[in-house]
C-alpha cells in the first residue's frame, strides 16, 4: 500500500511540476504578446513590439525556468 501512496506522490509531483512551467511559460509570453500587439495598434508601429514582447517573454520564462531547475536540484 505504501508503494502506490509513493507513485500516486510521484505522479502528483510530476504533474505540478509541469502545471507550474507551464504557468512560468504561457504567462509572460501572453501578456507581453497582448502588451506589444495593444501598443503596436495604438502607436502603429505594428509587428514591432508584439515580436519585442514575444522576444522578451522567451528571455523571462527562459531565466524562470532556469531558476525553477535550480531550485530542483538544490544548487
Amino acid at each position: 500500500m505504501k508503494e502506490i501512496n509513493r507513485k500516486n506522490e510521484k505522479q502528483f509531483s510530476a504533474l505540478g511540476l509541469a502545471w507550474n512551467l507551464g504557468y512560468t511559460i504561457a504567462v509572460p509570453i501572453v501578456v507581453l504578446a497582448l502588451l506589444g500587439r495593444f501598443l503596436d495598434k495604438k502607436l502603429g508601429t505594428s509587428p514591432f513590439l508584439l515580436l519585442l514582447g514575444v522576444l522578451l517573454s522567451i528571455a523571462i520564462s527562459s531565466w524562470a525556468v532556469y531558476k525553477k531547475t535550480l531550485d530542483i536540484i538544490g544548487k
